[in-house]
């Protein structure tokens, strides 16, 4: 089922921030993306001194820590033609994120989400990202929907 998951990703390859599923259940998912050295974002972001964006950062907890969940648990309650990659659209409805340190090109980092609730299509996850040694990288809470995409047309 992991593996259908990732089909269902609405992302395309330089902003497809999921490499791996490492656990996936109704109420947590864990996961990992290794950070390109060659990444856009990094041309400008320091000249000289590359450095993840914090943006960047959350989009990659975002994907992991609630999108897949959501998908998953969207598939779960009715599940639908698991060939039809374009069937879903996330929708981030906020975030409150804190961050601790730096995340360089070239750094795995891992992400944890625990459900907080699933109800009336909305997912809310408590996510931690941790670098390659364990450490705390950011935390925060995510709230989102998962829309059909004729329904948001």
């Amino acid at each position: 089922m992991k593996h259908h998951i990732l089909n269902h990703l609405p992302y395309k390859s330089s902003f497809r921030f999921v490499d791996n599923i490492s656990r996936l259940t109704e109420d947590e998912v864990i996961g990992d993306f290794t950070l390109k050295e060659d990444a856009f974002f990094y041309e400008d972001h320091f000249a000289g001194n590359p450095i993840t964006p914090g943006v960047i950062i959350t989009e990659i907890m975002a994907q992991i820590g609630l999108v897949v969940m959501g998908i998953f648990l969207i598939l779960k309650e009715s599940p639908m033609n698991l060939d039809n990659d374009q069937d879903m659209f996330p929708l981030l409805t906020s975030t409150d994120v804190s961050f601790f340190k730096m995340v360089l090109p070239g750094q795995k980092v891992t992400v944890t989400s625990k459900k907080q609730y699933f109800r009336f299509g909305k997912l809310k996850c408590y996510v931690e990202m941790l670098d390659d040694h364990g450490e705390m990288v950011a935390r925060g809470m995510f709230s989102g929907i998962i829309k059909n995409i004729e329904g948001i047309k």
